[in-house]
């Protein structure tokens, strides 16, 4: 997406991932040696969620504060440079797999703009606009994969790194930074249901080297406790206990979670059979859909990849993050907190030359 600044004589200056979630925050800078990232600092900090309304930066202090004293207390390893990569929610983006002629430079821009303005129902000049070409399409046309952004969001992020002494290189939506963490997997080859649990919702895409088609559905980990706490009556603290430590798997509770969570799980199992009914209608000489991966700090929840297996009648499971790079010498996160830093690894993975 779109950048800051330009620094085109530093595109091998290193940067770091920052990635603002809904009342909390991670950072992690990874460097490159070999193929393997190796995590030389990373962090996490909470502020009241009432700092974000709806994607916007609403209270910057607040958020710059959480941020100041991460940085100064309680970082694990370093953090070396003041260049960031951001993450914008998917949820509150725009996206769309259009086909094209075989255009370039501005004609294909003006071709996509001509197009978004037909799809999105905000005016274009509200928007960062940004697109990929993903593939040749039939006849002498081509596959681009467009995202518009509310300017207000990524310029609210924005101006919060600029009162923090950070240049912002680079934007990417949550989706994107997943997308590019698993392309650290060993099975990234095949045609994948990429699922990112955020605390407000859950993104869903099929990736097959990069995204092809993207969507959002109301159901991350705040959701589900949510849920746990109304139906069985309890505690905000009760009801994340109760996530955590029972989730879905056998339990005297099992049948009063899953009654909780159904409603929810059904929803994102019907827009996963949708997208790949989409993608098989559109690619009918690419190959099938054979696995889905869950990451993101939503994901830890027990039993749910079996439950999405059993369910969808397809190989199912969770991504840990923390199995792609190396970290020697720096103590990682507790197992249950391993999978919230996907999105800000996946952002760190960015190296320089691809954002320019």
């Amino acid at each position: 997406m779109g950048t800051a600044k330009s620094t085109h004589f530093f595109k091998d200056r290193p940067l770091f991932g920052f990635d603002i979630g809904h009342g909390s925050l991670k950072v992690m800078q990874t460097e490159l040696r070999g193929k393997t990232p190796h995590i030389i600092g990373y962090g996490s900090a909470r502020f009241d969620p009432a700092a974000i309304d709806d994607g916007v930066v609403a209270d910057p202090k607040i958020i710059a504060k959480a941020a100041q004293e991460l940085f100064k207390k309680s970082m694990i390893g370093n953090i070396t440079t003041n260049r960031v990569v951001l993450a914008i929610p998917a949820y509150r983006t725009f996206t769309r797999l259009i086909n094209l002629p075989d255009l370039s430079g501005k004609q294909l821009y003006e071709a996509v703009s001509l197009e978004a303005e037909q799809y999105i129902p905000v005016p274009l000049e509200e928007l960062y606009l940004d697109y990929e070409i993903v593939g040749k399409g039939k006849e002498d046309t081509i596959d681009v994969f467009a995202v518009a952004v509310p300017r207000k969001i990524v310029d609210s992020q924005i101006k919060l790194m600029e009162m923090l002494g950070l240049e912002t290189v680079g934007v990417k939506t949550t989706i994107d930074a997943a997308g590019k963490l698993f392309l650290q997997d060993k099975q990234s080859d095949v045609p994948t249901v990429l699922i990112d649990f955020g605390s407000l919702s859950a993104d869903v895409a099929i990736f097959d080297q990069h995204m092809l088609v993207s969507g959002t559905v109301s159901g991350g980990g705040t959701v589900f406790t949510n849920r746990i706490r109304d139906n069985l009556h309890v505690t905000d603290a009760e009801a994340q206990i109760i996530k955590t430590k029972y989730g879905l798997g056998p339990s005297k509770k099992q049948h009063e979670i899953q009654a909780a969570l159904e409603p929810v799980l059904q929803q994102i199992s019907q827009e996963i059979r949708r997208m790949i009914r989409y993608y098989e209608d559109r690619y009918e000489n690419k190959r099938k859909v054979t696995q889905v991966v869950t990451l993101g700090g939503g994901a830890n929840i027990i039993g749910l990849a079996e439950y999405l297996t059993d369910n969808l009648r397809m190989a199912v499971r969770s991504c840990d993050p923390w199995m792609y790079s190396e970290y020697k010498g720096l103590q990682p996160p507790a197992r249950a907190d391993k999978s919230m830093f996907a999105t800000v690894m996946g952002l760190s993975l960015i190296a320089p030359k691809e954002l320019f």
